[in-house]
């Protein structure tokens, strides 16, 4: 496996001016660009607040005091890394694409046996490039997949190798099974202690209400999360033009029908549910993405990148 054919050129260029920043105050384990709620001595100062009984005389500002008579201690917001949970859906509707596979791409159990591009190849594509993003500014990279549960994992480093070892599971897993996403995220839940943000990547072809679910478990948690949906062009403009044999990939009945016949309804159906994600993520403060499999990577992330850092330069962190 060479892991330089799971992060596309035009992709990294794409993406070079941004930076991963969690909306909220996050904790973390090193020095790095994020604000931490703690508060200390460390590199950013905060704020002053008036002196108290216990307080560390090293704290006092003097200049301050020389000024005004008055003790006041200074408060510091400490710098730390982000943690970024990367889980992803390895599930059944996940290997549904028409597109060819892309030129030089590495490829995907989803992929190698009908060279189409894949919805799970355009996961795998968008979780290389967000894992680069995040281990080149110093954070904390570590990666889930899950159908039913979640069924493999790359924990949380920011070591020199933890990359390729990200793109060896993305490449290497089957793409199978029915997605549970509340039984993969409480099981997420479980194994992770601090705050940190979730990166989910579905195509969300699930029940809204698990959905909301999960996030709203994930938001009581005090966790980030986005939420990136990747769809078919074909699932989003359904242009089929002859009657066809339409199959669920995760159960349900076969269905026969004349694609002309039933287009304004499905795509009012399917207009409805990628609204229904989107307000799921804003009614708990989350982010929400929709990615078209027949478009670049790069341009949908960096826009996200480029919202966050907004919302972080305004919040001062």
């Amino acid at each position: 496996m060479r892991a330089e054919q799971y992060l596309a050129p035009e992709t990294l260029g794409q993406l070079a001016p941004f930076e991963l920043r969690a909306r909220g105050i996050i904790e973390g384990v090193m020095s790095g660009m994020h604000r931490s709620p703690y508060q200390g001595l460390a590199v950013e100062f905060a704020e002053h607040r008036q002196y108290t009984p216990g307080d560390s005389i090293r704290q006092i500002d003097w200049k301050v005091f020389a000024r005004t008579d008055k003790m006041y201690v200074k408060r510091f917001v400490q710098e730390t890394n982000l943690d970024v949970v990367v889980l992803i859906d390895r599930s059944n509707s996940m290997r549904f694409g028409t597109l060819p596979v892309k030129q030089g791409w590495g490829g995907t159990d989803a992929s190698r046996d009908g060279s189409r591009w894949t919805k799970y190849d355009h996961a795998t594509a968008t979780a290389a490039a967000l894992a680069y993003v995040c281990l080149h500014q110093g954070d904390r990279v570590g990666v889930a997949l899950f159908d039913e549960d979640v069924r493999a994992q790359v924990r949380r480093s920011s070591q020199r190798d933890q990359w390729r070892a990200v793109v060896g599971l993305l490449s290497a897993e089957p793409v199978k099974g029915r997605a549970q996403i509340g039984r993969a995220v409480d099981q997420m839940l479980a194994r992770i202690a601090n705050r940190a943000l979730f990166f989910i990547i579905s195509d969300f072809l699930m029940p809204v209400d698990e959905l909301k679910g999960a996030v709203a478990r994930l938001a009581h948690r005090r966790h980030d999360v986005v939420l990136a949906q990747m769809l078919d062009h074909q699932e989003l403009a359904f242009s089929f033009e002859t009657p066809a044999r339409f199959e669920g990939l995760e159960g349900g009945d076969a269905l026969e029908t004349d694609p002309r016949a039933v287009r304004a309804a499905y795509l009012e159906l399917m207009r409805a549910h990628v609204e229904s994600v989107d307000r799921v993520a804003r009614a708990f403060g989350a982010d929400a993405i929709l990615c078209d499999t027949h478009e670049s990577v790069g341009p949908v992330l960096a826009e996200l990148l480029d919202r966050r850092m907004a919302v972080a330069g305004r919040r001062g962190g």
